[in-house]
């Protein structure tokens, strides 16, 4: 089901200003005349200019022989998040998305483990599946409860790519997927790819084919391991999808909740009016980002819990 959820009113500056800081993120840290050096700073620092959630403590801790970011919130609820960080392949860390996966923990009481996967041109695909699939095989065997598997744009194809693999490893699934703008398609086949080029203030469609060639490494780009929109989606758990109207990732996310519907999920896609990629982390200067995640809290407690 996909779903369209309006433009609060008001608050033009606070949205403009967010989306101006949307652009200086596209230009200085995405874009592929950035050294990866600079952009990985770039992006871990950026990590650390906003506030962590309200009580919950972070610590560092290995996670299936990865660095991994451990999120305790208080009152925690039986269960556990593994969240799969954005960058393209080729940067970002559980740093760079400290402060709003702990939005997360704090809004869904979960321990939440913010794995530090390996990156492209380093280490190619698959190499960050298997990182994925082997957090998420850890914490199946680990944990009592529920486990949400969660990711941004890149990570949130990780999610899946890694999701798929542990299913056909015969594997006991997660309950539950969250899906942030997810990055499903690295041919960039969408007519979104062309069609927001110009409204997306973040992403630009060369900025995603530089980093899915550093990924590839001559792979093709339809290969269903790197481009889980073309994987079998059968047998996946209960799914949530947001993402932006803005945004050159918009038919990846769409046609990814058409094909998880066909294949029997239980799948939501919100479409947020006037949104950019990964709106969610400019929370809190955005108000939407907040309510993105409230909506995550309520579909959790219906979908999950």
């Amino acid at each position: 089901m996909i779903e369209t959820v309006r433009k609060r009113p008001g608050l033009g500056l606070r949205r403009m200003f967010a989306r101006h800081l949307a652009r200086q993120a596209g230009e200085k840290v995405m874009a592929p005349d950035n050294s990866r050096q600079l952009a990985r700073a770039r992006i871990d620092k950026g990590g650390e200019r906003s506030p962590i959630a309200p009580g919950v403590e972070v610590g560092h801790t290995t996670l299936a022989d990865r660095p991994a970011l451990h999120f305790k919130p208080e009152g925690a609820r039986p269960g556990g998040l593994l969240f799969l960080h954005g960058g393209g392949y080729v940067i970002g860390s559980p740093q760079s998305h400290k402060p709003f996966v702990s939005q997360l923990a704090h809004a869904l009481k979960l321990d939440a483990w913010s794995l530090d996967y390996r990156l492209a041109p380093e280490d190619v695909c698959p190499a960050a599946i298997e990182d994925g699939s082997d957090a998420l095989k850890v914490l199946r065997e680990q944990i009592d409860g529920p486990l949400i598997v969660s990711g941004d744009s890149a990570g949130g194809g990780l999610t899946l790519a890694s999701v798929v693999r542990h299913r056909d490893a015969g594997r006991a699934m997660p309950d539950g997927l969250y899906l942030i703008s997810p990055w499903t398609d690295l041919s960039g086949s969408g007519d979104s790819a062309a069609a927001k080029a110009h409204a997306d203030p973040m992403l630009k469609p060369h900025y995603l084919a530089q980093g899915a060639a550093l990924y590839l490494d001559g792979r093709a780009p339809q290969d269903p391991e790197a481009s889980p929109l073309f994987a079998d989606l059968s047998g996946l758990p209960p799914t949530l999808i947001q993402v932006g109207e803005d945004e050159i990732l918009l038919d990846d996310s769409t046609r990814l909740a058409d094909k998880l519907k066909a294949a029997g999920v239980d799948v939501t896609c919100e479409v947020w009016q006037a949104m950019w990629h990964d709106f969610q982390l400019f929370a809190p200067l955005l108000p939407e980002g907040a309510d993105a995640v409230g909506h995550v809290r309520r579909w959790a407690e219906t979908a999950v819990f």
